[in-house]
């Protein structure tokens, strides 16, 4: 049994339309005709109107089975072998009513044979084409045995029955049915092998715009592209995940609406290379609409059609952030060896000279009578000596930390030793609120002891430094996981006069300090220290709200060794 095939929707639509123009054809030939008559008084034939509303009648009949027909068994090829054969036997027909084999309506029978061919291709043509000559030559037969008159006569018809003009129009017209046939099946077979080739070249297109977008979308850098008037029309998702935007939400906006500083740096490079068709490339801080900062390396060039006519541009950045930062710590630890050296000749230089100075002042203050003038410059010299080399010490720490000893020491105790050391500071003033928060029981942590006191103590002193009226000192330790390593977590918050945000990325250089006493060493050693613990330490501040440092590090240190 032959399976039931259900034609695409694109199929049932022509065939359709094939039903429509039947009915059309129909109704303009009555048109035709009635309008033949009432200008001229008669027709090409004295064909009665009412032979066209029998064909008006039976069109219309038809169409309606063949629309149920299709609506309720929808196999294509059924469907237009029934129609075919249909209108086959209608235009017979209506060649018969209109005059026989000298009627002028037989050019229909091309366009049954054209339509069969375009749904059922070769074979369906082939078909089609034999029942129409069969069918016109049986007609003829008929007609000139006198088994058939025709229903009405052309009135300027002279030609009489003969044999030879019988054959002639038989052969003729059944020529033209298999030319008809041939010439359908030749076009269509043409136009299905284009729409083969351009439904496989679509095909490609598609796979490869899927391709390039899939490389477009994948690619870890930033995509942007802007037509002349500087509006976005593509977005990548790694410009999506860098920027905080949606394609959807900078779709055709301008860049310079969405991205104030990359368009201003953009028009920058173009007046700069002179030519929008030069690539260029650049570094820079740049802030989003919402407020996000951004650290890129863009570069930027023309966008072209093939043609080579310019169209636009195409951005590609990139998120450098952490280049930037590698670059800075490059930095820091190139002027920290440069440090380094210079420690080592300056601690050779300088320390010995220093040891010289204080024996021999304090053996001059032993044998030499003072009176108080003179021991108050003895004084002065022994403190300042003592403050060259506090300085040395830090300065060799923070060039060349050497590891220490590690100690099993309890964390309340040391905290609680150097508060007890700040108390005696001149910059402790009343009213001050001390705030200790320390786990309720003993903590134990294995550091070199030393370098945790000088930690807490940097600063903690410069929060009082920064308290300088008095106000609210909260110290803060508790156990935490620091990257699943058992850590120490420790908070130290002021209510001071805070840290602007310009100074809050330099704190911790050497030699950087806002006041004017102090050598600007004590946070870059407790940072240097903190490094090398493998530890971290973070800043908040805001100026005139106070400063909050956060140091954590491992509860046992592997820096030093035992």
């Amino acid at each position: 049994m032959e399976e039931k095939t259900i034609p695409p929707d694109s199929t049932i639509e022509r065939i359709r339309l094939v039903i429509l123009s039947r009915l059309f054809i129909v109704t303009f030939i009555l048109g035709i005709h009635v309008y033949a008559e009432l200008n001229s008084g008669a027709g090409l034939f004295d064909t009665p109107i009412s032979i066209f509303a029998l064909a008006i009648i039976f069109t219309c009949t038809f169409s309606i089975i063949f629309a149920l027909l299709l609506r309720y068994h929808r196999n294509t090829a059924v469907n237009i072998y029934i129609q075919s054969g249909a209108d086959l036997v209608l235009i017979t027909s209506f060649v018969y009513g209109t005059g026989g084999i000298q009627s002028i309506y037989s050019i229909f029978y091309p366009l049954v044979i054209i339509y069969t061919v375009i749904f059922l291709e070769k074979k369906g043509g082939l078909v089609i084409a034999t029942a129409a000559a069969v069918l016109y030559a049986l007609l003829a037969i008929l007609e000139y045995y006198g088994l058939i008159n025709p229903l009405v006569v052309s009135q300027f018809t002279t030609y009489r029955l003969e044999v030879g003009y019988v054959l002639a129009r038989v052969v003729t017209h059944i020529l033209s049915f298999y030319f008809t046939a041939l010439l359908s099946i030749y076009v269509v077979g043409q136009e299905r092998k284009t729409r083969a080739l351009l439904a496989e070249k679509q095909d490609a297109f598609a796979r490869l715009d899927i391709l390039y977008k899939s490389i477009v979308e994948s690619v870890s850098t930033g995509i942007i592209t802007v037509n002349l008037n500087g509006r976005i029309k593509s977005f990548n998702r790694t410009a999506s995940t860098i920027t905080g935007y949606l394609f959807s939400e900078v779709e055709n906006h301008l860049l310079s609406e969405i991205f104030p500083d990359l368009d201003s740096y953009l028009q920058q490079q173009k007046t700069q290379t002179g030519s929008s068709s030069k690539s260029a490339h650049f570094e820079g801080i740049f802030h989003t609409l919402k407020g996000l900062e951004l650290k890129l390396g863009a570069s930027f060039s023309s966008l072209k059609d093939p043609q080579d006519n310019v169209i636009g541009d195409i951005l590609i950045f990139q998120d450098i952030t952490e280049v930037m930062n590698m670059r800075e710590a490059l930095e820091k630890n190139r002027r920290l060896a440069f440090t380094g050296e210079v420690a080592a000749n300056l601690a050779h230089e300088i320390r010995n000279p220093l040891a010289a100075i204080g024996g021999s002042v304090q053996l001059l203050r032993q044998d030499i009578l003072l009176d108080h003038g003179n021991q108050k410059l003895f004084d002065i010299i022994l403190r300042e000596k003592e403050q060259l080399e506090k300085f040395l010490k830090d300065f060799l720490l923070l060039a060349r930390p050497a590891p220490g000893i590690c100690e099993d020491v309890v964390l309340q105790e040391v905290i609680n030793e150097v508060v007890d050391s700040l108390r005696l500071l001149p910059d402790w003033r009343e009213p001050l609120d001390l705030r200790i928060k320390l786990p309720p029981e003993k903590f134990r942590i294995t550091v070199n002891v030393a370098e945790l006191k000088q930690i807490l103590w940097n600063i903690a002193a410069n929060a009082l430094q920064s308290m300088p009226n008095g106000g609210t000192l909260i110290l803060e330790a508790k156990n935490v996981l620091l990257e699943g390593i058992d850590s120490v977590e420790i908070v130290i918050k002021d209510s001071g006069n805070g840290i602007e945000k310009k100074d809050l990325q330099k704190i911790f250089d050497p030699f950087y300090t806002t006041r004017t006493v102090g050598t600007g060493l004590g946070l870059a050693v407790v940072s240097r220290i903190i490094e090398n613990w493998m530890g971290t330490i973070t800043v908040n501040s805001e100026p005139k709200q106070g400063t909050t440092f956060t140091v954590t590090f491992p509860v046992q240190v592997l820096y030093c060794k035992n």
